[in-house]
């Protein structure tokens, strides 16, 4: 009996030491998302409309995005480092050379303050525009929209941040490498410039404000681009949610005049919660770039296109996510590809995802 009681004793023991100790700094996470896409305009490239870099491939079973991240944190630094894969990383980014366009994360960062939450970054981050990512999970369609599609998903530069002690202030300042680049513009020497200022006055509420100055151009042809983007978030009920978002931009003409082209995008998400597990999402939206500045069409109006599409989402586990969609664009000029039979003003089709996080 006496045995007993000391084993049973020292089990005690080493479990509650086991309890005590600290948290590893170091943690693995990963995402893998698969998706099939149905475009009725039926392209022969198989290739999606060219401002669609998501879910971008028509009538074939495919990966959207997988990663595996490691994070590293302690009180005062804290790193994070993700690889990828899959057509989002394909398409986005393009421009980048080598093994770039399979980074989706890499930054280090040093807590400033012993006693405030003020940080410096510096590396590859996810980007501080917008409130939709490449992680579908995150979202809350399976698709993104024109105006996520068309601003950085992604950035490379320095950012210093502070979150005040109640949680309800994030300011930051950045200096980039330019907008949506890893590798700066060859030929140009001019860094851009971010902000943003996120306001959660309550925890159903979340208000952001976040900005770009800089060029995507080399010197000799620099044409300097001012960009702001707002959003809210509103979680009205646990069952009801509203995300409300705008952008609006401004670039020079040419090097040679400060006048500008403008282009904007309102967006309006609204969610129910039918059930803990499924919900459903209906998006409308709205992308007007006449002058060609994000969107290039050729045509006489440039990209004015409306959107609408109806999402419905249901958690098979707490990690695994299923989605589908039904999405229509309408334009005012001929720029969707239709089979082999030219260009229409609509696009419509249908999708479904599933992702798996862990």
């Amino acid at each position: 009996m006496k045995k007993i009681i000391l084993v049973a004793l020292v089990f005690i023991s080493l479990t509650s030491e086991a309890q005590d100790e600290p948290a590893s700094p170091l943690t693995f996470s990963g995402y893998v998302e698969t998706y099939y896409v149905y475009d009725l305009n039926q392209p022969e490239s198989n290739v999606r409309p060219s401002f669609i870099y998501s879910y971008n491939r028509h009538n074939e079973v495919n990966l959207n995005l997988g990663f595996v991240k490691a994070t590293y944190t302690t009180d005062r630094v804290r790193a994070n480092l993700a690889l990828m894969t899959g057509t989002y990383a394909n398409a986005n980014l393009a421009a980048e050379p080598g093994v770039f366009k399979n980074v989706l994360e890499a930054n280090a960062g040093v807590k400033l303050s012993k006693n405030k939450n003020l940080w410096i970054d510096a590396g590859i981050f996810t980007s501080h525009i917008g409130f939709e990512s490449a992680i579908g999970k995150d979202c809350w369609n399976l698709t993104r929209s024109m105006l996520a599609d068309n601003t950085p998903y992604f950035e490379a530069g320095a950012k210093i941040s502070y979150t005040t002690d109640d949680g309800k202030w994030f300011l930051s300042a950045l200096v980039l490498n330019g907008w949506q680049r890893i590798h700066r513009v060859e030929g140009n020497s001019l860094p851009s410039f971010g902000t943003q200022v996120t306001y959660k006055p309550a925890g159903n509420v979340t208000l952001n404000s976040s900005s770009f100055i800089g060029t995507d151009k080399p010197d000799s042809a620099r044409q300097m681009r001012y960009f702001h983007n707002f959003y809210g978030i509103f979680q009205l009920s646990p069952k009801f949610g509203v995300t409300i978002g705008f952008d609006y931009g401004l670039e020079e003409k040419s090097p040679e005049t400060s006048s500008t082209n403008s282009w904007y995008s309102p967006v309006v998400i609204v969610r129910y919660a039918v059930t803990e597990k499924f919900a459903l999402a209906v998006r409308a939206e709205y992308y007007e770039d006449e002058h060609g500045v994000i969107i290039a069409t050729g045509t006489p109006n440039g990209f004015k296109t409306t959107g609408i599409s109806l999402n419905a989402e249901y958690a098979i586990t707490p990690n695994v996510l299923w989605r589908a969609e039904i999405r229509n664009l309408h334009s005012e000029d001929n720029i969707f590809v239709k089979d082999n039979s030219g260009t229409t003003t609509g696009n419509t089709f249908i999708g479904t995802a599933l992702g798996v996080n862990f």
